[in-house]
């Protein structure tokens, strides 16, 4: 029999079984559990984390043993299983904070490999850039070396200034002939810090005193040609060695005029 039925079967005393089975009802609610206390924290903190998307990519296994420890926490329980609950919401609570430290642990080192990741990138592109620039600056130096008609030598890059730059017995540069003297201006302006030294020499013709002294003021020709130009004097040294060092034989017009030059002999350190 339900409440209504029992109020229209005793009609004059509706009111006071009302209040009785009022106050029935709410000694009932009073007495049935609720949850432990100090759970609504625990879910407060596992919610807080399982809406932070960061958290939830770096520590879903955790999370989701924290959210199942949060649930055997909220289970309502008796007066006399105070203890339990209270370890029960302890636990969750343990739980909660085991997944919020490894979430950030893992950011932590997610991060730490990205930045590595990045830097490892830049310092390939770095390397990259100053591979090409290398590459660019080798071809450049190779095309500059090819229209200066050198020769790369154990001493340098080697050019041979033939004897049409000076008229016979003469150690006046010829107009008209500065051609090759003008591409070694342009080389040595590209390439400032290496440092030059010119060398004269001469056929056997005449006294060694004399083809010494020629192959010298020829050299120290082509030094004032080059200042003249904006060259620093302090890249510029000369030697002149007569006819100790020819390169062809002396017996012959072809092998004299071979031997009279002047050698401008560039470094390669720089």
């Amino acid at each position: 029999m339900n409440i209504q039925s029992l109020i229209r079967t005793v009609p004059g005393k509706k009111t006071g079984i009302a209040l009785m089975l009022s106050s029935v009802l709410l000694t009932g609610c009073a007495m049935s559990p609720t949850s432990p206390e100090g759970s609504e924290n625990v879910r407060a903190k596992l919610t807080e984390l399982q809406q932070n998307p960061e958290m939830m990519a770096h520590a879903r296994v955790e999370l989701r043993d924290a959210e199942a420890a949060v649930q055997v926490a909220e289970q309502p329980l008796d007066k006399d299983e105070a203890a339990l609950a209270a370890h029960r919401v302890y636990m969750a609570d343990r739980m909660v904070e085991i997944a919020r430290a490894k979430a950030e642990t893992r950011m932590m080192e997610s991060k730490r490999v990205m930045l590595g990741e990045e830097r490892d990138a830049k310092r390939l592109a770095a390397r990259t850039q100053e591979a090409d620039n290398a590459g660019r600056k080798a071809k450049e130096l190779q095309r500059q070396i090819d229209m200066l008609e050198a020769e790369t030598t154990d001493r340098g890059l080697v050019l041979t200034l033939g004897d049409v730059l000076f008229a016979t017995g003469s150690a006046e540069i010829q107009g008209g002939t500065n051609q090759n003297l003008e591409r070694l201006v342009n080389f040595l302006n590209q390439y400032p810090k290496r440092q030059v030294l010119i060398e004269g020499h001469t056929d056997n013709v005449g006294s060694a005193m004399f083809n010494q002294n020629l192959s010298r003021q020829r050299a120290e020709s082509v030094r004032g040609y080059l200042v003249s130009r904006g060259i620093s004097s302090r890249r510029l040294s000369v030697a002149g060695y007569g006819f100790e060092r020819p390169v062809a034989s002396n017996s012959s017009a072809m092998g004299r005029q071979q031997n009279r030059r002047v050698e401008v002999v560039i470094d390669d350190k720089s």
